[in-house]
Parts: C-alpha cells; sequence; structure tokens
C-alpha cells in the first residue's frame, strides 16, 4: 500500500472535483463557424470601403 491510498469515498470526491473543473470540450464544429463568421464580417467591411 502507497502513502496515499484513496477509500472509495476519497476517489468519488476526486473524480467529481477533476469533472467540475474539466475544460470546455473544444468544439471544431463551432470554432470553424466563428471563425468564418468573422471572416465573412471582415470581407464585408473591406468591400464597403
Amino acid at each position: 500500500m502507497g502513502k496515499y491510498q484513496l477509500d472509495n469515498k476519497g476517489k468519488a470526491a476526486v473524480k467529481n472535483y477533476h469533472e467540475k473543473n474539466k475544460p470546455a470540450k473544444f468544439d471544431k464544429k463551432q470554432q470553424l463557424e466563428k471563425i468564418r463568421a468573422e471572416y465573412l464580417e471582415k470581407k464585408q467591411k473591406q468591400t464597403d470601403k
């Protein structure tokens, strides 16, 4: 047994902590839509000038 063995209650607490603090899942489609929208706005401003 290691020095810092966790019981089931401790393991559950650690799991909950990591699930809460996990960074938001990277959504590639949403990112592409955002980039596309910015590009189209920029392109529109250039044609308006």
